[in-house]
């Protein structure tokens, strides 16, 4: 699972680094091909791409697009900024009985159970992600902690899905007035904020969940689920519900467990970041998104032993995967039963 992203005006192969803003990635002798300005070239067989992230400027050949295509490998859009504009990729994989059965068991006791499943587990790894940092500071956010419990339990004794996004909001109030408290002095954040986000750890999270959905949006369209019909999240016009419901459960563990990793163990500093006073905003510089893909990329990689139905440790991508296989077996039987959220310990 090795990914080819092109990251504003870098291009990272196997986690190495060419600055160059006017990158073409091209085909090769059956290679991906990542041309710089100056004439140099990086090779990668196409085989053993997972994907493609295009992030500023960059830009692809039509040869390239067509061989990803045909090899269902998806490349996916981003603004230097991270935000997500979209992706290019075959329907081969498109499974039109299935997303029938997708959009059939909107509003209906799946999508409760789907929602209370997902939601509470969210939370429990929110809980436990707080307790790692908490630690580590020698605190004792008891407050917060109770909070995050009372809000689980709310969750878990919810028949209506309005009502369980209105307990998961709560805690998540606790839970970032948690990490604000066990973040480094020098990065203090009040909240969660966004559009733009205001501070260096709501810029890392934003961007880094945008990362993530797309993670996660690429493994429902590879299980031929439609990525916009979602259970939890209300249909949206241009939004992926879907793939926003199933990232809930991998927020805490992945994104922002990477962000204050890299934060409290001073892996990224203050000057890794900039205030725009055109456009409003806390905004990550080169060499930070540099530091932080790579971190949150090794994330994607490390190996757990977090799902129930596997006795094997597997890597937090592959974990992705085997839970949209799980969703999409769900779907199919109509019971929500079988799909279990990854519970971090």
């Amino acid at each position: 699972e090795i990914g080819v992203r092109l990251v504003g005006s870098e291009m990272c192969i196997r986690d190495r680094y060419v600055n160059d803003s006017g990158a073409t990635i091209g085909i090769e002798c059956n290679c991906c091909t990542v041309k710089q300005k100056d004439g140099s070239k990086r090779m990668l067989p196409i085989e053993s791409l997972d994907g493609i992230t295009i992030m500023g400027q960059s830009q692809m050949t039509t040869q390239c697009a067509e061989e990803c295509m045909q090899r269902g490998i998806p490349v996916s859009y981003f603004s230097k900024g991270g935000k997500y504009f979209g992706r290019l990729i075959s329907t081969g994989h498109v499974n039109v009985e299935r997303q029938r059965k997708q959009c059939a068991l909107y509003d209906t006791g799946f999508a409760v159970e789907l929602a209370m499943k997902i939601l509470s587990a969210k939370i429990k790894n929110q809980s436990v992600v707080l307790r790692r940092y908490e630690k580590s500071k020698g605190l004792n956010l008891e407050e917060e902690q109770k909070m995050l419990a009372i809000c689980r339990n709310k969750v878990l004794t919810c028949d209506r899905i309005e009502e369980m996004i209105g307990f998961e909001g709560q805690a998540a109030k606790y839970y970032f007035k948690g990490l604000s408290a066990c973040i480094d002095e020098n990065f203090t954040f009040q909240g969660r904020n966004r559009r733009p986000p205001r501070d260096e750890f709501n810029s890392m999270i934003s961007l880094g969940y945008s990362i993530l959905m797309n993670e996660v949006y690429c493994k429902v369209e590879m299980k031929g689920l439609n990525p916009y019909f979602g259970f939890i999240h209300r249909d949206a016009e241009k939004h992926p519900t879907l793939a926003s419901d199933m990232i809930e459960e991998w927020r805490a563990i992945i994104v922002d467990a990477t962000a204050m990793s890299m934060i409290n163990g001073h892996e990224i500093l203050k000057d890794h970041f900039y205030f725009n006073m055109d456009e409003p905003g806390c905004y990550i510089t080169k060499d930070g998104l540099k530091l932080y893909l790579n971190k949150l990329e090794r994330k994607f990689q490390t190996e757990v032993r977090y799902l129930k139905y596997v006795d094997y440790a597997v890597s937090f991508r592959r974990g992705i995967f085997l839970q949209m296989e799980h969703l999409a077996k769900a779907i199919e039987e109509g019971d929500a039963s079988l799909y279990e959220p990854i519970i971090i310990r």
